[in-house]
């Protein structure tokens, strides 16, 4: 069985900083592609960035502010935020595409989530 277990979210006042980290455990056998993404209240759940066989991706809100790295060691992907705005406000969700061993194929799979508060 396969998890993804999100940490480091909360609040913070504008200006400010958070580190999220996200930590696949399982029988994994590859990881294809590991990000995160957000979700506000009454909006689509968004693409924040991601990395992609070694290459990262950054929403254009986020560019400039936000660090999207891997530890491949410990199967975990972690989200560098700074300069947090209040419009960054959300759930975010960590994201992997991982191939189990015994499989042939990688499957999606999402955290629970965590919510980043941008407030004063």
């Amino acid at each position: 069985q396969v998890q993804l277990v999100e940490s480091g979210g909360g609040l913070v006042q504008p200006g400010g900083s958070l580190r999220l980290s996200c930590a696949a455990s399982g029988t994994i056998f590859s990881i294809s592609s590991m990000g995160w993404y957000r979700q506000a209240p009454g909006k689509e759940r968004e693409l924040v960035a991601a990395i992609i066989r070694g290459n990262t991706n950054y929403a254009d809100s986020v560019k400039g502010r936000f660090t999207i790295s891997r530890d491949n060691a410990k199967n975990t992907v972690y989200l560098q935020m700074n300069s947090l705005k209040p419009e960054d406000t959300a759930v975010y969700y960590c994201n992997a595409d991982l191939t189990l061993s015994g499989s042939y194929f990688p499957r999606n799979y999402w955290g629970q989530g965590t919510q980043v508060t941008v407030s004063s």
